[in-house]
């Protein structure tokens, strides 16, 4: 109920945004009509998925994997980019299962790799699209890769997005390098985090969140309006982590054909440009676009930049 009136109100609220944005000296897209927002609850193998579709255009439908594991996908509507590019197409989220409004896992439900894949395949089918525009961030960008290699046939563009690397050992991280005190702070907190302490566990989360931003004002913004709405299932998370180690995707992505481009947030501490280098090195044909003023969320902290390479790579 509460997205719905969002909707309705999208126009004030947009201009609001973009005199907020000229206030803080941020970015901001320009105000327009809301899209239309809907949702179902799709059935998958052992699963049941909650679906939300932005705008009904007549393009390839583009679906958006977010990152975790173990997160829903609400955190990724942070920015307005997503309903910009669903003026033309789809734009499709996904709770993985297990998390947000898709039922939780019961005890003896799997979370593996294969089961995210066909999660995925049956988001695609309901979808009713021979071909989808598939972009996967962070975990996500795992995520399509393993999809892309198994269901080559079902897309038509892919779009890895600061991904982990194909082998999960190979990702590298930043933060110690960059943020030692808040990787202290967050060490810290560890031990009341695993015991179930509420609080310290939003804690450590704020002190993640604070070290994958580049620019301090979207960093403080997101905080302050995101932040507290993002709940890690941490059941969710180990199952898949410790899946993944199993798998080493590189020898698939020579096989790509089709067009793929990936992207990396030159301050990404969360996984270093390295990684997206060495992807798009391995993909015949790859495009790589490096965003100059971001961090872990391109599509976020410089969003007219991010519609215009979506657009021009989804347009071609």
């Amino acid at each position: 109920m509460n997205r719905m009136v969002s909707v309705r109100l999208a126009p004030a609220i947009g201009r609001l945004a973009v005199l907020w944005a000229a206030l803080l000296g941020l970015p901001a897209l320009p105000a327009r009509a809301a899209v239309s927002v809907s949702s179902a609850l799709v059935k998958a193998p052992g699963a049941t998925l909650y679906v939300e579709t932005h705008g009904a255009g007549t393009g390839v439908p583009l679906v958006v994997v977010n990152g975790g594991p173990g997160f829903s996908h609400d955190f990724m509507l942070c920015t307005d980019a997503w309903d910009v590019l669903a003026e033309k197409r789809p734009v499709v989220f996904y709770d993985q299962r297990g998390t947000g409004r898709s039922p939780a896992l019961t005890a003896d439900q799997s979370c593996n790799l294969a089961d995210q894949i066909a999660d995925l395949e049956a988001v695609r089918a309901h979808l009713g699209a021979p071909k989808i525009d598939l972009l996967g961030s962070s975990w996500g960008g795992y995520l399509v890769m393993a999809y892309a290699a198994s269901h080559p046939e079902h897309i038509r563009h892919l779009v890895i997005l600061d991904s982990a690397a194909p082998k999960l050992s190979d990702t590298k991280y930043l933060f110690k390098d960059v943020y030692p005190d808040a990787v202290e702070r967050q060490e810290g907190l560890a031990f009341a985090d695993e015991m179930g302490d509420a609080k310290a566990g939003q804690a450590s989360l704020q002190e993640y969140l604070g070290m994958i931003f580049y620019s301090p004002e979207k960093r403080a913004a997101f905080l302050a309006k995101f932040a507290p709405g993002m709940v890690l299932n941490k059941k969710v998370n180990r199952a898949i982590s410790t899946d993944l180690e199993r798998f080493d995707l590189n020898p698939e992505l020579h096989k790509f054909n089709f067009p793929t481009l990936v992207i990396t947030g030159r301050y990404d501490m969360n996984v270093a440009p390295i990684v997206a280098w060495n992807i798009h090195r391995a993909i015949p044909g790859s495009k790589l676009v490096v965003f100059e003023r971001s961090g872990h969320f391109p599509f976020y902290e410089e969003p007219e930049e991010f519609v215009r390479v979506m657009e021009d790579f989804l347009a071609h």
